[in-house]
């Protein structure tokens, strides 16, 4: 593998930024609607080495579904894989992450994987907390830890949007709850959920964290420990199967890198043994996935020959 460069960022970026044009904004989500779809950065981490970024790097969003990465490990290191799969399933779907399709004719109505929003649910309401303030401090804490950042919080504004526009989410969770997948209070799960969610960070705040999955759950600067291996290499799996919502097959076969990805626009990429790879661009393709960040990521792996396989 050869490295990469401040100019490889910059050149690959600027190369991709048209591709705003070809997608959309989340709008669904009132809070996200309003983002401008030409704001765009990227930041690379590597284990050794010193952060590289390029474009509008300080700007903050919504990381969304990337956070269903950050759950899975935190339920996998508090109740075991026994626990956390025993309410969730392992398979890839070509259904949309928003899908309750698959829960109507599985027995039982399990999802079929963590990175789905049925799956997220599901893993959600196995944190740890007496309420749902002691089970958002859980993410956070782990989310701070990975990113080395005591500040990170989440965006009460995009939370609060989300929770009273969680609709589907909702009827989700209330038809898990009906199979015993689901247990509490369906609200307070909603109340996780969405924070969880509306974590805010910037592009070189994410890419730290991808860099620690890259690590194999070490801290890229310490080398300590954050994350055991195991989870982590079984986040990464859920990464490369799952990570890209119904489009996350093409992406295996045009990038080839675990990642993940969020409506706000944000990617995580992870290269196993060299770092982590962040990108940020609003305009959605009809997917979910940022049009400027899969532009990005096959634009570097067809220079750099990153692909896992």
């Amino acid at each position: 593998m050869t490295e990469i460069s401040q100019k490889d960022l910059e050149y690959w970026l600027e190369h991709v930024r048209i591709y705003a044009n070809n997608g959309d904004v989340a709008d669904y989500i009132p809070a996200l609607a309003n983002q401008q779809p030409e704001i765009n950065a990227v930041a690379y981490y590597p284990i050794d080495g010193e952060v590289l970024y390029a474009g509008q790097s300080e700007y903050t969003f919504t990381i969304q579904s990337i956070s269903k990465v950050i759950t899975l490990a935190l339920a996998l290191v508090q109740h075991g894989e026994s626990a956390v799969f025993n309410r969730v399933d392992k398979e890839p779907t070509s259904d949309p992450f928003y899908s309750i399709g698959t829960l109507e004719v599985e027995e039982p109505a399990k999802p079929s994987n963590p990175m789905i929003n049925a799956g997220a649910l599901a893993v959600t309401n196995m944190i740890r907390g007496r309420d749902s303030e002691e089970m958002v401090h859980e993410i956070l804490k782990l989310v701070r830890m990975l990113a080395n950042d005591e500040s990170i919080t989440y965006d009460e504004e995009v939370a609060k949007s989300e929770f009273e526009t969680a609709f589907l989410n909702r009827s989700l969770a209330y038809f898990m709850k009906q199979n015993g997948i689901v247990t509490g209070s369906v609200e307070e799960l909603l109340d996780v959920y969405t924070k969880q969610c509306a974590i805010t960070m910037t592009v070189k705040q994410l890419a730290r964290i991808g860099a620690v999955f890259a690590n194999d759950g070490r801290d890229p600067e310490t080398n300590n420990p954050l994350v055991p291996s195991h989870v982590a290499r079984i986040c990464k799996t859920f990464m490369v199967t799952c990570g890209m919502y119904n489009a996350s097959g093409t992406f295996a076969i045009n990038v080839g890198i675990p990642a993940k990805s969020g409506v706000s626009g944000a990617i995580v990429g992870v290269l196993r043994n060299k770092g982590g790879i962040a990108v940020f661009g609003p305009a959605l393709d009809e997917k979910g996935n940022s049009v400027v960040g899969i532009h990005f990521l096959e634009k570097m792996a067809q220079e750099k020959h990153w692909s896992m396989f």
